[in-house]
Formats: C-alpha cells, structure tokens, sequence
C-alpha cells in the first residue's frame, strides 16, 4: 500500500512539474516573440493591449500610473506597455537601496528605479527570457545606467544571494508564474530584514470560467492564471511576510477588458497593488 501511494505521489509531482515547465515554455516563447518584434501590449495576442489609434504609449503608461517625467526619463524602447501598474509609486524607494525587480522586461521599471536609488545603489532586472534581457541590457548601455544589470533566470529561483535586497518590485509578472508559492518564497529569502515588498499584478475577482482558464492566449496575457486576493495573502504569510496589503484597482477593469476582446477579462480579474515586509527579526 504504501508503495503504491509513493508511486501515486511522485506520478502527481512529475505531471505537474511537467505542467508548469509546459507553462514556462509558452509564456517564454510569447514574450521572445513581443522582444523580437519590438511590440508593446501583453502577451495575449497582436492586436490586444496596444495603444488605440491616436492614442501615445505616454497615455498608455498613465493610464496605469507613470508620469510624463517617468516616461521622459527612461531609455526609448524600454516601456512595452506590459504592466497593470506602476510598483516604482508604491515603494519610497531610497537612495543606496538595492533594488531586485521580477520579470524585467526591457528594463523600464528597473530605470526609473535607478534613478532614485542614485549612484551608491543598485538595481538587478531578472527576467526568463533571453531577448529581453539583450534587450534591456541594450536599453541601459544607451541610457548610461552603471547602476543597474540584468540576469537571466526565473522568478522562482532568482539568481540572487539572500538577504541582499531592500525591496523587490514586479509588475504583472507573478501571474504568469505555475508556482506563485514559489516566488514569494523566494522573494523573501533575497529580502534583507525590514525589505518590503511592492508589486503591481493581476488578482482574480471571482472564478475564471473554465473556457477562459484554459485559454492559452489568456494566460500569457496575465489573466487566466490569476489567483484570488485571499490566496495571495494566504501565500505571502506562509512565505512569512507581515503588513500584508491587496488592494484591488476596480477602474482596472476597464482597460483589462481590451486585453482579450469579446471575452470580458475585466469581470473576473483587476489589476491589484501588493505589498508586504519582511520581519527585522
């Protein structure tokens, strides 16, 4: 009997690892894609999450909480209108903080951090996919940035020492993620004690319909893999954070229901600020 269970057990395991690398692979291969091509939106397809027409990438950007001086002070080509927020306005960010941001992108976040952390602080964009990290790396030759790097790796296992970060921040990454758990653990062991925690990200509102879950196409475009504000919170306290904060983002919705057209993504997921700390002892 317990033999068997052993063998169930590790069947169990090995599908869902299999599942989530399958995951991994797809959101990979969506977002290489987006560097390649040098387009701006989400992950969903083409011809969702772009600007309409005579619309800027400026009011793309402020419309999720980044100012014209942000976007005036960051590399061009770094902004690929791929958040649901703006992580740098949560976070106080000080000068000499050492700064860790999951899934970097081409680097904008990691820029505008840069700046506030001045030259006796850093910053380090790590992000899965090979071309964006070319491409952000690029970005920050072009902008002069000594005080930021990129590293290739994935937000379950950064690539990272422990405790050698004052805040992390993501934006609408940990979404993408098969094992959320995961990264939160994993954030917490790189934060030193007292570091917090500021991520802007997609939260599940109600059940996403099995058709919608299943979807491909809406789950590289941060929506159907969604978890529900209890169970991040749930997530961060078992990861051991405290002063715990989802606050669910409702005018989010509006532009979330262009992300998947004829879907309406916005009655089930918004856009959340979250963020937590680690104790100092």
């Amino acid at each position: 009997m317990g033999n068997q269970e052993t063998t169930n057990m590790n069947t169990t395991t090995d599908n869902t690892s299999t599942q989530h690398d399958g995951i991994r692979q797809q959101v990979r291969a969506r977002y290489s894609e987006i560097a390649r091509d040098d387009q701006r939106g989400c992950g969903c397809g083409p011809s969702c999450c772009t600007p309409g027409a005579g619309n800027s990438a400026a009011t793309d950007a402020r419309t999720l909480g980044y100012s014209s001086e942000d976007l005036a002070n960051a590399p061009a080509g770094s902004e690929l209108g791929l958040g649901c927020g703006n992580p740098t306005a949560l976070a106080s960010i000080q000068p000499g903080e050492t700064v860790v941001d999951l899934g970097s992108g081409a680097g904008f976040d990691c820029f505008l951090a840069a700046r506030r952390v001045g030259d006796h602080g850093r910053v380090i964009g790590v992000d899965m996919t090979p071309e964006m990290i070319s491409k952000a790396r690029a970005n920050a030759a072009k902008g002069g940035y000594a005080n930021v790097e990129f590293r290739l790796g994935e937000i379950e296992a950064l690539p990272v020492a422990d405790g050698v970060a004052d805040l992390i921040l993501s934006n609408c990454v940990v979404n993408l993620s098969p094992d959320k758990a995961r990264v939160y653990r994993d954030a917490f062991r790189v934060l030193r004690p007292g570091g917090r925690l500021a991520i802007s990200d997609i939260v599940a509102l109600q059940p996403i319909p099995p058709a919608l879950k299943s979807d491909l196409a809406a789950y590289t475009g941060c929506v159907a893999g969604a978890a529900s504000p209890a169970e991040l919170e749930s997530m961060l306290t078992v990861a051991g954070f405290t002063d715990i904060r989802v606050e669910v983002k409702a005018a989010s919705r509006a532009f979330i229901n262009d992300w998947i057209p004829g879907q309406s993504a916005g009655d089930f997921v918004a856009s959340a600020n979250i963020t937590g700390r680690k104790p100092r002892s």
